[in-house]
C-alpha cells in the first residue's frame, strides 16, 4: 500500500474517533398553544401524551447522548416530569421550533444539536441516527437533514408536501413547496411536468429533522429571515441565504405524519400500535 492510501486511512480512523467523541443533544419544541389543535403536545396516544411518544422514540437513537423536551408552558413542564423526562422552559417569545432548540441549547453543553419536531410521535429513531451521521461524515455542512423519494403525483402538487433538490455532493439547493424540479414535457403544463419528474426519479420530499452544528445553531438563530423564507413559509431557506450549507441525506421508507390538526390525531392513533409502549428502551 502507498503512502497515499496509509494517509487516507489514517485520516478516515481519526475522523471516526473525533465523531465517537462529539456529544450530541435532541430537543424536542414542544408549543403548547396550536390554532388548529390546542394543547397539541399533550393530546392522548394510546395513554401517553404524544409528546412522550417523541421523547421515547428520540431515546432510541443509537447516536443520541441526551434528550431534552423545550417548551413554553408549565403543563408540559408537568406532563415529563410525570413521565421521567426532562423539560426545560422557553420565552414565549420564541417564533419557531428552532429559535427554540437555539434558546435551550445555551443551558447545554452538546457539540450537535437534533431538532426533532414535537408533533411527529411517529418518528424513526433510525432516521434520526442518519441525520447525525451524515453530518459527522460531511466537513463542509453546518446543517443536515433527509430527503424520500416522492412517487406520488398527489405529494408532488401538495404544498404541504416539501420539495427538495441537491448537488451532486447531497447538498442542498433548494427547497419549495412548489413541484421542483420542472421537467419540461411537450404538454408545458405543470401537471405533465410533475408526472416527468417523478417517472424520472428525480422527486425527492424533505423530511423536517435538522441536526446543527453547535456553532451553526447559533449563527442560524442570529440570521435575519430571507425574502424567500416567508413566502415558501420555511425556515431552512433563511440557512441557504446567507450561504450555510445544508447536507441532505437521502434514505428509504415513508414520511413520518405530522398532527396538525384533530383528523391526523386519530390516523396517527390508528396507525401507531399500542405495543411499541411495552417495548424495552
Amino acid at each position: 500500500m502507498g503512502n497515499s492510501g496509509r494517509v487516507l486511512i489514517a485520516t478516515s480512523r481519526l475522523r471516526r474517533l473525533e465523531s465517537s467523541q462529539l456529544r450530541v443533544a435532541a430537543i424536542i419544541p414542544a408549543r403548547f398553544a396550536s390554532t388548529r389543535l390546542p394543547g397539541k403536545p399533550l393530546s392522548l396516544i394510546h395513554g401517553w401524551p404524544m409528546v412522550r411518544h417523541v421523547y421515547e422514540r428520540t431515546r432510541r437513537s443509537r447516536t443520541v447522548d441526551e434528550v431534552v423536551i423545550a417548551t413554553d408552558d408549565e403543563r408540559v413542564m408537568n406532563a415529563a416530569a410525570a413521565f421521567g423526562g426532562r423539560a426545560l422552559m422557553t420565552s414565549p417569545a420564541c417564533a419557531t421550533g428552532t429559535d427554540r432548540v437555539a434558546e435551550v441549547s445555551k443551558q447545554m453543553g452538546a457539540d450537535i444539536y437534533v431538532n426533532v419536531q414535537g408533533d411527529e410521535p411517529m418518528i424513526d429513531p433510525a432516521q434520526i441516527d442518519s441525520a447525525v451521521n451524515a453530518l459527522m461524515n460531511d466537513p463542509e455542512a453546518a446543517i443536515s437533514t433527509l430527503s424520500l423519494s416522492l412517487r406520488r403525483f398527489e405529494e408532488m402538487m401538495s404544498d404541504a408536501v416539501v420539495k427538495v433538490v441537491t448537488d451532486a455532493r447531497g447538498h442542498a439547493l433548494y427547497f419549495s413547496r412548489s413541484p421542483i424540479p420542472h421537467a419540461r414535457t411537450p404538454e408545458r403544463t405543470p401537471e405533465a411536468a410533475a408526472r416527468a419528474a417523478i417517472a424520472a426519479g428525480v422527486a425527492r420530499k424533505h423530511v423536517g429533522l435538522y441536526v446543527f452544528r453547535r456553532e451553526a445553531l447559533a449563527t442560524f438563530a442570529a440570521l435575519s429571515p430571507s425574502p424567500l423564507e416567508p413566502l415558501e413559509q420555511l425556515e431552512q431557506l433563511r440557512a441557504l441565504h446567507h450561504g450555510m450549507t445544508i447536507r441532505v441525506e437521502p434514505v428509504d421508507g415513508e414520511g413520518t405524519i405530522a398532527v396538525d390538526t384533530p383528523e391526523d390525531l386519530e390516523r396517527v392513533r390508528a396507525l401507531l400500535s399500542p405495543h411499541f409502549l411495552s417495548k424495552p428502551s
